[in-house]
């Protein structure tokens, strides 16, 4: 894959008299400056984005596409989901105790039959976010509660959501080496498929990555290099290829830029079926989830987190995401209360059911900007898949920490950037309010728990710029 170059003066523009029109304007502007040096800038992985781009060939689906689902977390014992699934929310995504996105809270697993009191979990999408290493737990939990019921585990819309990759990342620790938790995973997958569940068991999640303070392109390739060892796994333990890519699905985080939001999006379903094309596979529809990103939230002014999540609801949405999932605006500063949850849902469906940000499969093919960035990803994405695979794969690099070596190198330009002025945190670096009234929070954010040397940071970018960003 080769990143195009949109500023390039060798692209054809339909309209040759307006684009010598506008660059002439523009040079009349600059006044000798260089419009290439003053207005292309370049994304964390080097990708140019220019200020003008021509129309460009869409390849991908058009048409309608089936509704994105909004999902609500369910992740404390005293959060009822029903407000949820009676106003609005389609899917239900059960975080449990000790899992990196409970951020302290969570389900125990005991605990799963009285929180989902009243919920018809045989007619509502679920989604499970295991403890390191507890997927096999989290879903016999469910499955008791099922029996319980008299619910068909095939009857279930269930993603398990086991990521024993994910775990490594996140604690820098992992029960066995890979090359034997590979053969246990796979076991677990078995004995779960046993027991009559359909949906994708495997999850080839980006937010570990993306909370280290990856790049776009970076994140890519962790998910695309999670997904391989995952087939890898599965076809080891005998399970046709066609057969283990059912057994996945993939999660990416969606922040407040947009565009590059939605480019990311395109361009992982458009890597997924190269590494689907190179196994020999026909390329198939993949279960792509959004959340809205946690390194984006900042403490100080939670209610400028209402935007930013509207802006990541609205590029997961045009990016061709299959369900979203939105994180309450105060989650920075605790358990959110009901009414930050019900802004977080509402978020959502305003996008999904007022705006039909859904009702297009792929609304921004052929735009010259979108087409650019998204086969920019891809090639830039590629790249680093592919030095990852020479050195033996994502589970290698992670083990040996030359995976957060190279995450750490990109925090690193971040931090210059806000350092420096690039980025800014609207409420935290520009315009701050000198005194705030404190959210409403059910439980203040627990300390956080010592993270072993060797796992991933989880920082937001809020804390990136010191004590003052970041609250006690």
């Amino acid at each position: 894959m080769t990143a195009p170059d949109p500023a390039s003066p060798n692209h054809a523009f339909p309209d040759p008299a307006g684009e010598a029109a506008w660059r002439a304007a523009v040079a009349k502007v600059l006044k000798g400056e260089d419009a290439a040096e003053r207005l292309v800038g370049r994304t964390l992985d080097g990708i140019p984005v220019a200020p003008l781009y021509p129309p460009a060939a869409a390849p991908g689906p058009s048409g309608a596409r089936p509704p994105c689902t909004v999902a609500a977390r369910l992740d404390a014992d005293e959060v009822s989901p029903l407000d949820d699934v009676e106003n609005g929310a389609d899917a239900l995504v059960l975080v449990f105790a000790g899992a990196g996105t409970a951020r302290g809270f969570g389900l125990e697993p005991a605990a799963l039959a009285p929180a989902l009191e009243g919920v018809a979990i045989a007619h509502l999408p679920l989604r499970l976010e295991p403890a390191p290493y507890g997927g096999l737990e989290a879903v016999r939990a469910l499955l008791e509660l099922a029996d319980a019921r008299r619910v068909d585990a095939a009857a279930l819309d269930l993603d398990a959501g086991i990521d024993p990759l994910g775990a490594m990342a996140r604690t820098g620790e992992a029960p066995e080496p890979w090359r034997v938790l590979s053969g246990l995973v796979a076991e677990v997958v078995a004995a779960v498929r046993g027991r009559g569940l359909a949906g994708p068991l495997l999850l080839a999640d980006g937010r570990p990555h993306h909370e280290a303070g990856a790049s776009e392109a970076q994140e890519l390739a962790a998910v695309l290099g999670t997904g391989l060892a995952y087939l890898r796994l599965l076809e080891a333990a005998g399970t046709p290829l066609d057969a283990a890519r059912r057994s996945l699905s993939f999660l990416l985080p969606a922040d407040a830029d947009k565009i590059l939001t939605i480019a990311k999006f395109r361009a992982l379903r458009r890597l997924w079926a190269r590494v689907e094309a190179d196994c020999g596979l026909d390329p198939a529809p993949i279960r792509l989830q959004a959340e809205t990103s946690w390194r984006m939230l900042a403490r100080r002014d939670p209610p400028t987190n209402l935007l930013r999540n509207a802006l990541a609801v609205a590029g997961a949405m045009l990016g061709g995401a299959d369900g979203v999932t939105v994180l309450p605006h105060t989650a920075a500063l605790g358990l959110p209360e009901a009414g930050a949850r019900r802004l977080a849902r509402n978020t959502a469906l305003v996008l999904r059911d007022e705006a039909g940000l859904d009702r297009v499969a792929d609304p921004a093919a052929g735009a010259g900007a979108f087409e650019a960035l998204t086969e920019g990803l891809c090639a830039a994405a590629w790249d680093v898949l592919a030095a990852t695979e020479r050195a033996g794969g994502l589970p290698a690099a992670l083990a040996d920490g030359s995976w957060a070596l190279r995450l750490a190198v990109t925090q690193g330009r971040r931090i210059a950037d806000f350092a420096s002025g690039a980025r800014t945190l609207v409420g935290t670096t520009a315009y701050p309010l000198d005194a705030e009234p404190p959210p409403a929070v059910l439980r203040p954010m627990p300390r956080a728990a010592p993270r072993a040397p060797a796992a991933l940071p989880c920082l937001r970018d809020d804390q990136l710029v010191g004590p003052e960003g970041a609250l006690p």
